[in-house]
């Protein structure tokens, strides 16, 4: 399988999504469309992974548009795609629902809860790494997945293909800390009133990588097509 991950910024990588590519045997071709401009083509494409970062969808840039525009490709294709935060926002978007201000803003660690089943294998609650203000409206054709406490719209999973989280499920120990060195003036303003320091020394759960990879195995699975 060929997985292409679209990345946006340096300090927020594919981080265990690698893992799971490596211990099935897939090859992984990052492109970073920000700064070099180039896309893979959707023949070309197995499944997508669109990564956070900085910029909204929002945004008038033409790459953020051809982004979106890959992403109905691969959607009508019924190809797999995994969207985390900026890249849950772009799918939400190439599907035609608006990407808004979330009522708070949310930087750090914070539960998350499940909303639906559809997925097997995944807890009910779970600590996740938020690093957002913005928000998607989820799909009239997806499920909602998460909520936190203070943002319903935190996931949403469609057509058993198709999943867009708000949060970061990806980051490892190198990752949190490559993010937190790098973007820690964003972390002013969140609703958590969390430091940089209490973000570092918080330990990313075992079971974050656990269910990244049912997350994966489940939009990938051949029973699904």
């Amino acid at each position: 399988m060929r997985i292409n991950i679209l990345q946006h910024t340096p300090n927020e990588g594919p981080g265990s999504i690698l893992d799971w590519s490596q211990a099935h045997g897939h090859q992984a071709y990052i492109y970073h469309p920000y700064q070099f401009g180039f896309l893979p083509k959707a023949a070309d494409t197995d499944l997508l992974v669109v990564l956070g970062g900085p910029m909204s969808p929002n945004d008038d840039l033409d790459w953020i548009r051809q982004e979106r525009n890959l992403i109905n490709e691969l959607l009508a294709k019924n190809v797999p795609i995994f969207g985390a935060c900026f890249g849950a926002q772009q799918i939400a978007k190439a599907l035609g629902y608006p990407v808004t201000n979330a009522p708070v803003k949310e930087v750090g660690w914070a539960p998350v809860y499940l909303k639906s089943h559809v997925i097997p294998g995944i807890p009910d609650k779970l600590l996740a790494l938020h690093w957002h203000q913005e928000m998607f409206e989820v799909p009239n054709e997806a499920t909602l997945l998460f909520s936190s406490d203070r943002v319903r719209n935190q996931g949403f999973v469609m057509n058993h293909r198709v999943v867009g989280l708000q949060f970061h499920f990806e980051p490892q120990s190198d990752n949190v800390r490559e993010m937190v060195v790098n973007d820690f003036p964003y972390i002013k303003g969140s609703v958590f009133n969390q430091t940089k320091a209490d973000i570092l020394k918080t330990p990313v759960p075992a079971e974050n990588k656990t269910v990244m990879f049912h997350i994966l195995d489940y939009i990938t699975a051949t029973s699904n097509r």
